[in-house]
């Protein structure tokens, strides 16, 4: 939505020597990515602070800057016409991002959960994109600061927004639900992340739960009806709820399931509907209904027994892809219509993506992120792959509290009972997973620590053959990718088959 400089100030409750009826087009607090039209935001950090880029952002073209009013004086007299002066630019940035969203009127999907969300959130928005004109947060532009710069890319053109919501403390979910407003909530599912900042998983759930206290009475949910957590979100509102999952409980559920390795998973789609959720409902009382949609009638029956073929491994892929169609059956887009769009999913880089070296190896790279769930998720998925060889390289998981060692213990324990031949662990705070490798039965010549990841790549390149599988897995600070990036080099210009009969040495 475009406002002008004098919407905006109003908005922020400031007087300013802006040019009132200027249009704006979005927002920034990188004077790098400065496009022009933008408001740049000067945002105070820890490393840097936005007011140090002001001249740069509006040399390259933003419309304004929103400041702190006092460093105002410390700008030039020149530079004062294109300042907004604001007691917290942050504040300020989620006000505009709220009047953006309220003053578009389009549904808004919202997404959490402790892991997939990011995944949900682009299948829900490729399939929808089947009809609609979709905008998205980008990365993981999911906090205090990406969700309001996100709301402000919808445009009037837009349909629908989709954006994922993430949170490391209670109460961040409430806000952010409090700024986008929300017409579909959808959880993935609460697990063991975070644990830093919350007493235990109970605690987690509550903190996600926000999402659906903070929906208005119109709004639908959509819940894994297979967590025991978020199973009873839906209680008081079943109604408007859709549940999904692989048990009697979901109104989408996958069955006949059948794992094609690399290829991804195929199933059967059952649908028992809720005759409270009418397809195309949503559309009621919003600022237009697009003209691609066709709004089934109310007592529409969606199209049940549909084949998919999901190309992206694991069972935690199907429970993301099911979510997604439960969010399709809302805007009034029939399962039977999605399985095109189905095959064209694939995984976004360092996500579950599928790599091959010179050698003739395989590169899981999942090495975005990580916590105990997703990584069992990850090792099944990987374990059941056809292999020579299957070698875990794994880091530590960020931001799991005192329950942290114990609970690297248990995911080392797995990848010895799934049959991994090897673990490479990497980072100090990584160590328990190799301990609990070798309490599980794990043989130690199978078994190596290391600092880096650039040692861990080091390594592998001695070690790889062809056949090989291996999975990269760590939390984003350990930079696991650094990996394959020492591989990438390596096999990229050789064809030969290294380290034929390596082993790994403690």
């Amino acid at each position: 939505m475009r406002l002008t400089l004098g919407e905006i100030s109003k908005i922020v409750g400031t007087v300013t020597l802006v040019r009132q009826d200027q249009h704006t087009n979005g927002g920034s607090i990188d004077s790098r990515t400065v496009k022009p039209g933008n408001i740049f935001f000067a945002m105070p950090g820890e490393r840097t602070d936005g007011h140090e880029f002001v001249e740069a952002a509006l040399a390259k073209g933003a419309a304004a800057a929103v400041i702190c009013d006092r460093r105002l004086n410390s700008f030039p007299s020149l530079l004062q016409p294109k300042l907004i002066a604001v007691q917290d630019p942050l504040i300020a940035m989620q006000k505009i991002a709220a009047e953006v969203r309220l003053r578009w009127g389009g549904p808004v999907v919202a997404v959490t959960g402790s892991a997939g969300k990011t995944t949900t959130k682009r299948m829900i928005a490729a399939l929808l994109g089947t009809r609609f004109r979709v905008v998205q947060n980008e990365g993981n532009l999911n906090n205090h600061i990406g969700l309001p710069l996100s709301l402000m890319c919808l445009e009037r053109e837009t349909d629908v927004g989709v954006f994922e919501f993430g949170m490391s403390a209670q109460e961040e979910i409430r806000a952010l639900a409090r700024i986008a407003a929300p017409d579909v909530a959808v959880v993935t599912n609460v697990g063991p992340v975070h644990l830093e900042f919350f007493p235990d998983v109970d605690a987690i759930a509550r903190a996600k739960f926000e999402l659906i206290e903070e929906l208005h009475h119109q709004a639908f949910a959509v819940l894994n009806g297979d967590d025991r957590r978020v199973a009873k979100f839906g209680a008081g509102m079943e109604a408007r709820t859709l549940y999904f999952g692989m048990g009697d409980k979901a109104n989408f559920r996958a069955a006949q399931v059948t794992s094609k390795g690399e290829s991804g998973e195929e199933f059967t789609l059952l649908v028992k509907p809720n005759p409270g959720v009418k397809p195309g409902e949503i559309w009621k009382g919003k600022r237009s209904v697009p003209s691609v949609l066709s709004v089934p009638t109310t007592n529409a029956v969606p199209s049940t027994d549909v084949r998919f073929h999901v190309p992206l491994m694991g069972r935690h892929n199907i429970l993301n892809f099911l979510a997604a169609v439960a969010v399709c059956h809302i805007f009034g887009i029939p399962p039977n219509e999605l399985q095109i769009a189905a095959k064209s999913l694939h995984a976004e880089p360092l996500r579950g993506e599928i790599v091959r070296t010179a050698t003739g190896a395989t590169i899981i790279n999942d090495c975005y992120n990580s916590n105990p769930e997703a990584l069992d998720a990850a090792l099944t998925s990987v374990a059941a792959l056809p292999a020579q060889r299957r070698i875990a390289v794994l880091g530590e998981m960020k931001e799991l509290g005192p329950a942290s060692e114990s609970l690297h213990l248990r995911s080392g324990q797995r990848v010895s009972e799934l049959g991994f031949d090897f673990l490479i662990t990497v980072g100090e705070m990584a160590r328990p997973l190799e301990e609990g490798a070798r309490a599980a039965g794990m043989s130690a010549e199978n078994l190596l620590h290391v600092d880096t990841p650039e040692e861990a790549g080091e390594r592998m390149r001695e070690m790889l053959r062809a056949g090989d599988v291996v999975l990269l897995k760590a939390s984003r600070g350990v930079k696991l990718e650094k990996v394959w990036e020492r591989l990438d080099t390596a096999t990229a210009s050789s064809g030969r088959e290294s380290g034929k009969n390596a082993k790994l040495k403690t």
